[in-house]
This record gives structure tokens, C-alpha cells and sequence, in this order.
């Protein structure tokens, strides 16, 4: 017989605290198997592995919509074929790129933004290039 755990005991398993496996309970992740007859949630072993599998996921940058999507591929992999799973981590690996490239496009404009400014302790701020340049960008793009 499968020893089940109760919530307390899953989330230190698994180094988390029992509030996020309740979200995740709430987000339909994660069941428990059983509850006792005073409502408490046990889970079996297996739930160890859907706890992990979360984890995992999350580290890797998914949302839960996708580790949910992922979590049923999972459950029904006969189903299924690799092509499903690598479309999910490729559409989330498409919009990591996207992001990593606009913050590429801030990174180049900071830099050229503090390369222009002299930066110095004793100068006031009242011919300050980072300044003038900001406000030119608001002139120029008047919203009125």
C-alpha cells in the first residue's frame, strides 16, 4: 500500500511551503488523493513527482497554463506526440528571445544614455545630458 502524506509533509519533501501546493491545488496541478475525515488533504507518493514536475517547470521560465498543458500531455502521452510538447517550450522559447532582445535594444540605450553624461560629484544636474536628453525625447513625442 502507498503511504500518503499529508500536506505538512509533501511540501517539506518537496521545499515548499503548503501554500503553494494549495495553489497549485487551485490551479488544478496538483489533487490530493484523500482527505481524512477532518479535511485534511493527504496525497500519495506520486504527488511528489507533480510537485517536481511543477518546479521544474516554473525554472524553466513556463507559465502554469503551460506546465498545466504540459501536465496533460503528460498524463495521456500515448495520445500525444512530441511535436505538441516541443511547440509549447517553442512558443515560450520564441517570446524569451523577444524579450531578451528588448532588453538588449534598453541595454544599448542606457549604455549610450551614461556614456554621453560626464557623471561628476561637483557639477549640478542643470546641463545634465541624461536629463536633456530625456526631455527631448518628450518634446519630440508630444502626446498633445
Amino acid at each position: 500500500m502507498t503511504k500518503l502524506l499529508q500536506i505538512g509533509e509533501l511540501a517539506k519533501h518537496c521545499g515548499v511551503s503548503t501554500d503553494t501546493l494549495r495553489f497549485y491545488e487551485k490551479s488544478g496541478l496538483l489533487a490530493p488523493s484523500a482527505r481524512t475525515e477532518g479535511g485534511y488533504r493527504l496525497y500519495a507518493d506520486e504527488a511528489i513527482s507533480q510537485v517536481m514536475f511543477i518546479l521544474r517547470g516554473k525554472e524553466m521560465g513556463l507559465s502554469l497554463d503551460e506546465i498545466h498543458e504540459l501536465s496533460d500531455i503528460r498524463e495521456e502521452a500515448t495520445l500525444h506526440t512530441c511535436a505538441e510538447v516541443k511547440g509549447i517550450t517553442q512558443r515560450r522559447l520564441n517570446e524569451v528571445s523577444e524579450k531578451i532582445a528588448a532588453l538588449e535594444r534598453v541595454k544599448h540605450a542606457l549604455t549610450r544614455l551614461n556614456a554621453a553624461c560626464c557623471g561628476m560629484d561637483d557639477d549640478d544636474a542643470t546641463h545634465c545630458s541624461i536629463l536633456e536628453t530625456l526631455a527631448e525625447s518628450e518634446d519630440s513625442n508630444s502626446c498633445c
